[in-house]
């Protein structure tokens, strides 16, 4: 077990991949980093900015419609049904993750050059998350020389 005297003093992620799995991660690693009073900061880019899209008309969630990585879940499945299968486990489902970071007050950024990449330019974002649009250099300057950086 790690001395927390020698601990990062912030978590900040750089959430590049968009399978649902790995995403899902990043918010447990984040929720836990803030429940024991880390400061947190993500970094949404490329295929991650994905999950950050508004509900489409039929209400469900953009993650939800998210790929698995290979080996993860069954063949054909969605990230959404693989949270329903978390849910049923009793493990944190995504949006309960997202609550907790957004109640933790963990910062979110979204790259503005990472929604152009992906053609989300002008997409509505969710209003839920206090989302803050930047770049690399606001990213960087905003992680702490003592913290960790997590690329995922």
């Amino acid at each position: 077990m790690t001395d927390s005297n020698t601990s990062p003093d912030k978590l900040s992620i750089i959430v590049y991949d968009g399978h649902f799995d790995k995403v899902h991660y990043a918010l447990v690693m984040a929720s836990a980093a803030a429940s024991i009073g880390r400061p947190v900061t993500f970094f949404f880019t490329m295929g991650a900015c994905r999950v950050l899209a508004k509900a489409g008309d039929d209400g469900e969630a953009a993650w939800r419609s998210l790929p698995l990585s290979a080996g993860v879940g069954e063949a054909g499945q969605s990230g959404g049904e693989l949270d329903d299968s978390f849910a049923g486990q009793g493990i944190a489902t995504f949006e309960e993750l997202l609550e907790a970071c957004v109640l933790l007050e963990a910062k979110f950024m979204i790259c503005e050059m990472g929604l152009q990449a992906v053609g989300m330019k002008g997409v509505a974002l969710r209003d839920d998350i206090p989302l803050e649009p930047g770049g690399v250099v606001t990213f960087l300057k905003d992680a702490s020389k003592d913290g960790a950086l997590i690329f995922i």
